[in-house]
């Protein structure tokens, strides 16, 4: 068996689409052949195809499951006996593989498809990808730039079907960083995963062949870039931007004008 060189990049796509003709169904494949031509490895966890099980249940846990079912522990005790049921750990082990994930899906409802939130639901289980670290007056656990998967990168590519002027600063849909904030900075860098700038696409809903054609050229160049784009500059939690353990941001550190969510971006 030939190992793989450690120097080549691996990317894992998770895609969330329900039609592979679908604008993100080409995405994901244009990803593919993009990355592999460029000396990727590249897993796909297409989640649809996959008939993913979106919802968290005692079924994921084994023998680990107490009743009254308590989530985050059962989690945590399965994970660690080795004893999660066979698709999350599955998907776990192509997580700690991955160099960078890029994550493929609309918008849909301001969020992400429900699918692939079960996704995150299951795959990110107690002391996998939370629950990990000193918990002390100094130090709050290892998570917002620290923890189990600190190292490693990701990328929304997202489609949206309204303009983009509806998620402008002024927009009456919120501003597009907003609204990826819960998934950029709660989810992906909470367990320290480095994100990128996110691939935005507007106006999906009405695109026609030649936009696409501009889209395709800006997604290859994106995903030729993923090693060289400098990540959103998130605050690390325990690094003292954060008073511990109220968890609040400094006096003075804020940019002026900023507030709400960008107050957790450095300037």
């Amino acid at each position: 068996m030939t190992t793989q060189p450690t120097t080549q990049p691996k990317t894992l796509i998770v895609h969330a689409h329900p039609e592979p003709r679908s604008l993100n169904g080409s995405l994901k494949d244009l990803a593919v052949s993009t990355l592999e031509k460029a000396g990727h490895y590249v897993r796909v966890s297409d989640l649809y195809a996959m008939n993913w099980k979106a919802a968290v249940d005692a079924d994921d846990f084994g023998p680990h499951a107490s009743d009254p079912l308590k989530v985050p522990l059962d989690s945590g005790r399965a994970f660690q006996a080795g004893e999660l049921s066979p698709d999350v750990r599955a998907e776990q082990e192509k997580l700690l593989w991955a160099d960078t994930v890029v994550f493929q899906f609309p918008l849909w409802w301001y969020s992400m498809p429900a699918i692939l939130k079960g996704w995150f639901d299951r795959v990110f289980t107690y002391r996998f990808a939370y629950g990990v670290g000193e918990h002390s007056a100094t130090k709050y656990g290892e998570r917002y730039g620290e923890g189990t998967l600190a190292g490693k990168r990701a990328l929304l590519s997202v489609t949206v079907g309204g303009p983009e002027a509806h998620y402008g600063a002024r927009g009456i849909n919120g501003p597009i960083d907003d609204l990826l904030f819960p998934i950029q900075h709660g989810i992906l860098y909470y367990p320290g995963i480095e994100v990128l700038p996110p691939f935005v696409q507007y106006g999906t809903d009405r695109m026609s062949g030649e936009a696409y054609a501009d889209v395709a050229k800006a997604w290859e160049q994106r995903l030729l870039t993923l090693g060289s784009t400098e990540p959103i500059a998130f605050r690390p939690q325990n690094f003292g931007d954060y008073e511990i353990p109220a968890l609040q941001l400094k006096e003075g550190l804020e940019p002026a004008g900023r507030t709400g969510f960008g107050l957790h971006v450095k300037a």
